[in-house]
């Protein structure tokens, strides 16, 4: 029995004799398809929001964590190193690698965060100090070797923090873009502008020369923006579901919501403030709950007063080629109800 050009059996009364002729590894798709493991790198820079997208992507079996390659962000690395460990061993997962990256962007001087994430980069709970080792590998060698083993195509790079480490390892092994299936990273805006200058967002404001290398490598690349973030708002009622979960995980996020969103409520006189990096699990988990276009996005690395800006192509009036899907609408319920149930398995 044949499969049409998509793979697909026959409908209709050619279902049974599909179903009599299916051999072992064939796969039957009868309405019903078995679930992908998809095997990711998360790469962070904790912060409580990337607190809360490592522990829905630890707690979610279709997502096959390689590692953590953590990088100098919200806070400085070492305290993201510790923080990435602290939330492994929250969620329960203390074999989970960890490797430190870089240490400051590729040729700015570091900016950080900590009017908003506090000292720690983890301000909320009290967690104790990690015990899981942290790995001896840097982190860009991690990525490069990691993505020249896996097969080609295989690997996604989920990107919440600056892109130092993802730049750095596109500079030493050219090779590895072609292999990366996808990168999907948390970044830039549009129509809201930018969160730590008037025109640029923070993850890509710190390190624009290396954001500007990812946009210009080929690789497919989806962006969730503060277009789409800004509108994924941490509630009262939303930060007691986790609380209501009863559990050590689900109350510490019930607690790092509620240092965290103190912060934007008032700057931007908001019930809660936006959860951003959890989005690009979400997105992983159920795509259905975004949408967007497919446009060109360049990174601006040169004006004074634009510097880290995502200049994004909406509205298609340049010719120059597209490179990013780009999330501007989100079921913002669907985030929330998906998060609290994946923090309720650890």
């Amino acid at each position: 029995m044949e499969k049409n050009p998509d793979g697909i059996f026959p409908a209709g009364a050619d279902m049974v004799r599909a179903a009599t002729e299916f051999k072992c590894g064939d796969l039957l798709r009868l309405g019903t398809e078995m679930p992908e493991i998809r095997k990711i790198i998360i790469d962070t820079d904790p912060g409580q929001d990337d607190a809360v997208a490592i522990m829905a992507a630890l707690a979610s079996p279709e997502l096959d964590v390689l590692g953590l390659t953590v990088v100098a962000g919200n806070v400085p690395l070492a305290l993201t190193e510790k923080n990435a460990r602290k939330i492994c061993e929250l969620s329960g997962r203390p074999k989970t690698k960890v490797f430190a990256g870089a240490i400051r962007p590729m040729v700015r001087d570091l900016v950080t965060a900590e009017n908003v994430h506090g000292k720690t980069g983890l301000n909320g709970p009290v967690l104790p100090d990690p015990t899981m080792p942290l790995q001896d590998q840097y982190a860009v060698d991690f990525i490069v070797e990691t993505l020249m083993r896996e097969k080609s195509g295989s690997v996604t790079i989920c990107a919440l923090g600056p892109l130092t480490n993802i730049g750095l390892a596109l500079v030493r092994e050219p090779r590895i873009a072609p292999r990366i299936r996808e990168i999907v990273l948390m970044g830039g805006g549009l129509f809201e502008g930018g969160n730590l200058t008037p025109a640029a967002e923070f993850n890509i404001c710190v390190d624009p020369h290396a954001a500007d290398l990812v946009l210009r490598s080929g690789v497919p690349i989806v962006i969730v923006p503060l277009d789409c973030t800004h509108k994924v708002l941490t509630t009262a009622k939303r930060i007691a579901a986790f609380r209501d979960l009863g559990t050590a995980p689900g109350i510490a996020v019930a607690e790092m919501l509620e240092f965290f969103e103190r912060f934007d409520e008032a700057k931007y006189g908001t019930d809660g403030g936006p959860l951003h990096d959890p989005c690009v699990i979400a997105y992983l988990l159920k795509p259905e709950l975004f949408s967007g276009r497919h446009i060109n996005v360049e990174v601006e690395t040169v004006s004074e007063l634009t510097l880290g800006m995502t200049v994004a192509d909406w509205w298609g009036v340049t010719n120059r080629p597209k490179n990013a899907t780009y999330l501007l609408e989100v079921d913002d319920q669907g985030v929330f109800d998906l998060l609290v149930e994946r923090i309720g398995r650890l």
